[in-house]
């Protein structure tokens, strides 16, 4: 224990799992040692069918069942075949001149019942002694001999074939099978999942062994049908190949909690209210018989433990592995959340960066603005250096001409100004080219300003903006002029 708390920590504490009084005990659809606790009644007219398979009947009987109808079957057919005999004697008249040495008898040396009993054990059992006999005088004698050979034959057939299966069935195999006893959740590779753990007593293999999990729960649909003891399968790793299991050691099958998953609306709180029930079945073939072995267990609601671990059972020792079985069925405490995995996905879409609470004084069009400029920003990253730069400088030319033009005027800043400047600005013909070049730019970078924001109301220009207007090319420097002449060439 005190190597657990070094390698996990001390603030976990081992456990075992429920007992006594906080368990609240209910019937179980399948009990810890594997039985169903179901019964079939009122079968009527079907009775019948169990007949029809008398066999099988007779195998899955309970060995004491068994053992009487073993020995009233033997006896019943002796006592019915010495009396067939004796009935033979009797009616020949065998009885009365049973020491006349003149007279040839059916079977020799039969006196009476137990006379004609002794006969029949010899003979069924070849046994032989030579005192007594048949005679070849006697026809109906040797007629009942055959059928005493054939119905022989049949009887041990039967009966000891039905014997022998039941003792070579491989159920007290899955008594060396072991399941933990509470099913735990918790996390495991960043994951919420329930586990459990299986574990083999004996040396011999349990050869293309695979477990599979049922969830027992009733449920209503949506239609109104109420469905009890519905069957769900639990994911224990089958598309993985994670349930094909090589069971040398204990091993800890998960099921991972997903939005597959029949827990995944299933928390802590939760847990405490729920009724189902998980059926765990471990299937392979016994090594030294070769026969198929079913181990099956349960785990109710009460014994399923929310954050919880099992503790290891592997240790290194001198040249093999040791298992210790004494520690197989505890857990100790780990750090779990609380809450399910539905829960959990959505605190994490709520805190994701699409999903964060927006300033009350930001509009919806600008919030579109800023996923657009993001988006823009993401695209020119592809290209190559060589766009990269020139993209760069031309998208920084209309950025300069507005950063001249508001140091003359704060009022031209905003997009509505520079759509309303280049609509009211007369281009004479005489002007220079390179004024043109300039308003076209300014012209253009409105345009586009304008949609990626949404199509902004123009303000109505006051009189005095004329006169800054018709000025506004003559702040770009000769520089920046020369420049955006040449690019646009």
């Amino acid at each position: 224990m005190s190597a657990v708390r070094r390698k996990f920590g001390d603030e976990y504490r081992a456990v075992g799992p429920a007992r006594g009084g906080s368990r609240r005990e209910r019937q179980r659809f399948v009990d810890k040692n594997g039985r169903c606790n179901v019964q079939h009644g009122n079968l009527g007219g079907e009775s019948s069918r169990y007949l029809s398979d008398l066999f099988t009947t007779l195998v899955d009987l309970k060995w004491r069942w068994n053992l009487l109808i073993f020995l009233l079957t033997y006896t019943v057919a002796w006592l019915v075949m010495a009396s067939m005999w004796w009935g033979i004697a009797y009616l020949r008249g065998d009885l009365h001149r049973a020491h006349d040495d003149t007279y040839s008898p059916c079977v020799a040396n039969v006196y009476n019942f137990p006379s004609a009993f002794l006969f029949f054990i010899e003979t069924e059992a070849t046994i032989g002694y030579g005192h007594r006999y048949i005679t070849e005088r006697c026809p109906e004698g040797i007629v009942l001999f055959l059928f005493q050979s054939l119905l022989g034959s049949i009887v041990d057939a039967f009966l000891i074939g039905c014997m022998f299966i039941k003792m070579s069935q491989p159920k007290k195999r899955a008594e060396t099978l072991m399941f933990s006893r509470a099913a735990v959740v918790s996390q495991r590779d960043g994951k919420l999942c329930l586990m459990f753990r299986v574990g083999n007593l004996r040396n011999s293999h349990m050869v293309s062994a695979q477990i599979r999990c049922k969830l027992i729960k009733s449920r209503q649909t949506p239609e109104g049908e109420f469905l009890p003891l519905d069957q769900c399968e639990l994911d224990v790793g089958f598309g993985t190949g994670a349930d094909q299991l090589f069971l040398v050691s204990p091993l800890t099958i998960c099921h991972e909690i997903n939005s597959k998953s029949p827990f995944f609306c299933l928390s802590q709180r939760s847990l405490r209210s729920e009724q189902f029930e998980i059926v765990v079945i471990l299937e392979g073939i016994v090594e030294t018989t070769g026969m198929t072995c079913q181990a099956r267990t349960s785990y109710t609601e009460d014994e399923v433990l929310w954050g919880h671990r099992f503790l290891p059972v592997m240790s290194l020792e001198d040249g093999f592995f040791r298992v210790d079985y004494s520690q197989f069925h505890a857990t100790f405490e780990v750090p779990t959340p609380p809450y399910s995995v539905k829960e959990q996905e959505e605190n994490l879409s709520l805190s994701s960066p699409l999903n964060t609470p927006v300033d009350n004084n930001k509009t919806r069009r600008e919030q579109v603005c800023s996923l657009d400029c993001v988006d823009i920003a993401g695209e020119k990253n592809k290209l190559p250096f060589k766009l990269q730069k020139i993209s760069a400088r031309r998208e920084d030319l209309p950025r300069r001409a507005l950063r001249t033009s508001s140091s003359n005027a704060e009022k031209t800043c905003s997009t509505g100004d520079l759509l309303k400047i280049q609509e009211i600005s007369p281009i004479s013909d005489g002007e220079d080219s390179d004024d043109r070049i300039q308003l076209k730019a300014l012209k253009i970078n409105a345009e586009a300003l304008t949609q990626s924001t949404g199509a902004l109301e123009l303000q109505k220009t006051p009189p005095s903006m004329c006169a800054l207007e018709m000025k506004l090319e003559d702040n770009f420097p000769a520089k920046l002029r020369k420049m955006n002449s040449g690019l646009l060439s």
